[in-house]
């Protein structure tokens, strides 16, 4: 049975915030610790790595919501795979503020430290990013998308949600050639992405301009 998405959108809106509450009580614990003696200015420049590892899961985490967002506003029906799918991308999007952490703090240390605590970061970030696809592509194929929506928008969606996943690849396979060279080549791709005009934003045709109550469903 076909239930109303409204909820879903609520409820991951809701992790979302979670997440990004998580983050910012992060950064207030690990900010510059002043040894006696440590001037402020040397203690904001040794804890780079939590300045680094906090613009870059705010970033990713930016991003998916807005993809989220913007998928979703489309949904207007949902099954129960369609369901799993979106809590498995909630899953990783949870895990991103304990990778961060684990990455900040180990950012120094040895180079199988580095490698391994990057490693996970990117392939969190990476395995949300493939269940967001899998989401995507299960309401496309079960019909779970409102019925007036342009087929051009929606393979303007896809394609954008598929680069990604690719884009994402390339930064993880990155880390085993130097992990801090990985996390600024993906601070790029964020930066990159913004640039890029999104689906959501692209015109639509007349039909689904009339189905255009579907972003304010249930509400």
């Amino acid at each position: 049975m076909n239930r109303d998405a409204s909820r879903v959108e609520t409820f991951s809106d809701g992790v979302f915030a979670v997440v990004l509450t998580v983050m910012a009580v992060e950064l207030l614990q690990n900010g510059p610790a002043r040894d006696p003696g440590t001037q402020l200015p040397d203690a904001l420049v040794h804890a780079w790595p939590t300045y680094l590892a906090y613009v870059i899961t705010f970033g990713i985490a930016g991003q998916i919501w807005l993809g989220h967002h913007n998928m979703w506003r489309y949904v207007v029906r949902v099954d129960q795979v369609l369901l799993m799918f979106n809590l498995l991308v909630l899953l990783f999007v949870a895990a991103i503020p304990f990778t961060a952490d684990l990455l900040s703090d180990n950012l120094r240390g040895s180079e199988t430290e580095q490698r391994l605590t990057a490693a996970l970061y990117l392939g969190t970030v990476l395995g949300e990013s493939l269940f967001f696809n899998l989401s995507w592509w299960w309401a496309r194929r079960r019909r779970l998308l409102h019925p007036d929506l342009d087929p051009q928008l929606a393979r303007a969606v896809s394609r954008r949600l598929v680069v990604r996943p690719l884009l994402y690849t390339i930064a993880f396979a990155s880390v085993f050639v130097d992990p801090i060279l990985s996390l600024l080549l993906y601070l790029l791709l964020l930066v990159g992405l913004s640039l890029i005009r999104r689906p959501g934003d692209l015109p639509r045709s007349a039909s689904a301009e009339a189905g255009g109550e579907v972003s304010g469903r249930g509400r």
